[in-house]
C-alpha cells in the first residue's frame, strides 16, 4: 500500500509520516517513508525547484513508491507535488494508492515557515516556491483531508486516517 500525504510546504507532511510510522512500525516490518526532502539528497540533489525538476522529482518518487508497494512493503510519501497529471498517475498505476491531503492555506505555512522558504522568496533570494510563483493545485479526489490551518495532534490525525483505511482499521494494541 503507498499513504501519500500532500500539501504545501510546511503543512505538517513530514510530521504526519512520522506519526503513520509510528503507529504503523510495530505492523509492518516492511515500512518505508519516503520523504521528498530525503529523496532529493538521496539522488545527489542535483535537481532544481522549477517546474520541470519537480516533475522529474515527483516521478522519481512516484516509481519508488510503486515499486515498494509492489514488493510488499508499506510506503508512505511525504511530498509537495501540484500537478494534475502526476496525482492521476498515482490513481492509475499504484495499487493500493490512499491519498491524504494536508489542506493548509497560504498564509498558515508562510507564518509556520519551517524552512525559511516563504521568507526567501519574500526577500527575493529564492525562486521556484510552490503557492507562491509556482501555482498550488490541490488534489482534486483525496481520499482524507485534514484541515492544517488548525490541525489536530498529528498522532490523533494518524489514528483517524488509518481508521479511515478498512485494511488498515484495527489496531493490534486496540481491543
Amino acid at each position: 500500500m503507498v499513504l501519500w500525504l500532500t500539501g504545501l510546504s510546511g503543512s505538517g507532511k513530514t510530521t504526519l509520516a512520522s506519526a503513520l510510522k509510528e503507529r504503523l512500525g510495530p505492523r509492518f516490518a516492511g515500512l518505508v517513508v519516503l520523504d521528498g526532502d530525503q529523496v532529493r539528497a538521496a539522488f545527489g540533489d542535483g535537481l532544481g525547484h522549477g517546474p520541470e525538476d519537480r516533475v522529474v522529482q515527483v516521478t522519481r518518487v512516484q516509481r519508488l513508491a510503486r515499486l515498494l508497494s509492489d514488493q510488499g512493503l508499506m510506503v508512505i510519501v511525504a511530498l509537495v507535488y501540484q500537478n494534475p497529471a502526476l496525482l492521476s498517475w498515482n490513481r492509475d498505476r499504484i495499487r493500493n494508492y490512499y491519498e491524504v491531503h494536508i489542506d493548509c492555506s497560504l498564509e498558515t505555512v508562510k507564518r509556520r515557515d519551517t524552512k525559511g522558504l516563504y521568507a526567501a522568496y519574500e526577500r527575493g533570494e529564492m525562486e521556484h516556491v510552490v503557492g507562491c510563483d509556482i501555482p498550488w493545485v490541490p488534489p482534486r479526489r483525496p481520499d482524507f483531508v485534514i484541515n492544517g490551518d488548525a490541525p489536530p495532534d498529528p498522532s490523533e490525525s494518524a489514528k483517524d486516517i488509518l481508521s479511515s483505511i478498512p485494511r488498515l482499521a484495527r489496531d493490534p494494541g486496540e481491543s
